[in-house]
C-alpha cells in the first residue's frame, strides 16, 4: 500500500473515531426534569434547588428517563421513617419470639394432658400460697383482737393505754392489712392465670391441629 493510501485510511479512521466519540457524548448528555408545586414540568441543564425539593428525573437527549431521584426527606419524615422501621423490627422480633415459644411448648408437652397437668400444678401452688397466708392472717387477726381487747379494758377502767401496746396494735394492724392485700393480689393473679391457661390450651390445640394437617 502506498504512503498516500495509508494516510487516507488512517485519517478516515480517526475521523470516524472522533465522530463516534462525539455521538456517544451527545447520547450521554443528560438534563434534569422536574415538576414544581403547580405540577408544571421543567427542564434544566443544571440541577436547581427546587428540583431537590420536589424530586427529579435524569433524562437523555431523547427525553427518556434514565434515573429518578426522590425529593429530600424532611426531618419529621425521617423521624417517622425511623419510628416505622423500629415498629417493623419490633413486630418481627415478637413474631420470632412467638414462633420459638410455640416450638418450645410443643416440645415440652407432647400431649394435652401434660400441658393441663402442668397448669394445674401452678394453680395448686397459688392456692397453697393463699391458704398458708389465710392461716397466718387468722392468727394475726386473733392477736390483734387480743391487743384491742386489752386496750379497751384499760380504757373502760380509765387507765391509759401504754405506748408500747399502742405501737404493737399499729404494727399488728399493718401486718394484717398487708396479708389481706397479699391474698387479694394472689386471688386476682389466680383468676388471670386461669384465663391465660385457657387461652394457652386453645392455642396449643390449634398448633397440634396444624401439625396434624401437615
Amino acid at each position: 500500500m502506498r504512503a498516500t493510501e495509508i494516510f487516507l485510511v488512517t485519517a478516515l479512521g480517526l475521523t470516524m473515531s472522533v465522530g463516534a466519540l462525539a455521538q456517544t457524548k451527545s447520547s450521554e448528555h443528560t438534563r434534569y426534569k422536574w415538576k414544581d408545586a403547580q405540577n408544571n414540568v421543567h427542564y434544566d441543564d443544571t440541577l436547581p434547588e427546587a428540583a431537590l425539593q420536589f424530586g427529579y428525573d435524569l433524562v437523555n437527549k431523547n427525553g427518556m428517563v434514565i434515573k429518578h431521584v426522590d425529593r429530600a426527606r424532611t426531618p419529621e419524615e425521617l423521624a417517622a421513617d425511623r419510628e416505622a422501621a423500629a415498629r417493623l423490627a419490633a413486630d418481627k422480633h415478637a413474631a420470632e419470639d412467638k414462633a420459638q415459644h410455640d416450638q418450645q411448648m410443643l416440645a415440652a408437652y407432647p400431649n394435652e394432658q401434660d400441658l393441663t397437668r402442668n397448669q394445674q400444678a401452678q394453680l395448686d401452688s397459688l392456692d397453697q400460697e393463699v391458704h398458708a397466708t389465710q392461716l397466718s392472717l387468722d392468727s394475726q387477726e386473733k392477736s390483734l383482737a387480743s391487743m384491742l381487747g386489752r386496750a379497751a379494758e384499760l380504757e373502760r377502767t380509765a387507765k391509759p393505754v401504754p405506748p408500747a401496746l399502742q405501737k404493737q396494735i399499729e404494727t399488728q394492724r399493718t401486718v394484717v392489712a398487708k396479708q389481706k392485700d397479699f391474698i387479694i393480689g394472689k386471688q386476682k393473679e389466680r383468676a388471670e392465670t386461669v384465663q391465660r391457661f385457657s387461652d394457652e390450651l386453645a392455642h396449643y390445640r390449634d398448633l397440634r391441629a396444624a401439625q396434624t394437617r401437615k
